[in-house]
């Protein structure tokens, strides 16, 4: 798939895609070669209540997490420029989706479901993968989000090489 280029204005750069495509690492990569602040929503939400996401989900449930997500999501949407990394599920949100193309420039991070399983197998945080098959899920999970992660304005794919060529793809993208 080909990067699309849209000019970068100053609205905070929201990083959108599934889980391990590397929006928390390239996200901080990118704030620091923009000397902007960086922002992890899934962070901010367990800072928010006092939990992990795994004990969010596993209390109260995924559609609770994803109204808590809205709103801190809400709340990082200052107008400040910023970079912030969102969770896996928060662009599939309808209200967060629309709060975050209308409040600043989403960028996609896509990868094939086979790349990005080898990447969260590292980790075993992930309230969706718990007990399953990894590649199976997120081939699964990329059939019912990628349609609407394509409607970030910005697409960058995310390959098996150093997150800095990301990094540098986004850079390129925005017209940096």
């Amino acid at each position: 798939m080909m990067e699309s280029q849209t000019p970068w204005t100053g609205r905070p750069l929201v990083l959108v895609g599934l889980m391990g495509v590397g929006k928390s690492t390239v996200g901080r990569r990118l704030a620091t070669r923009l000397d902007l602040p960086f922002v992890d929503a899934d962070h901010e939400i367990e800072s928010a209540a006092g939990l992990s996401i795994t004990e969010i989900f596993d209390r109260f449930g995924e559609p609770y997490f994803r109204d808590g997500e809205r709103r801190v999501i809400g709340r990082l949407m200052d107008g400040t420029p910023k970079v912030i990394a969102t969770g896996g599920g928060a662009f599939v949100n309808d209200e967060t989706r629309a709060l975050i193309l209308d409040q600043s420039t989403a960028i996609w991070l896509h990868a094939h479901p086979e790349i990005l399983a080898e990447r969260v197998r590292r980790r075993d945080t992930r309230p969706l993968l718990r007990g399953k098959d990894a590649r199976q899920v997120l081939t699964d999970l990329a059939a019912k989000r990628d349609p609407l992660y394509a409607m970030a304005p910005i697409h960058v794919a995310s390959q098996r090489g150093p997150h800095e060529a990301t990094v540098n793809a986004i850079l390129k993208a925005i017209g940096r």
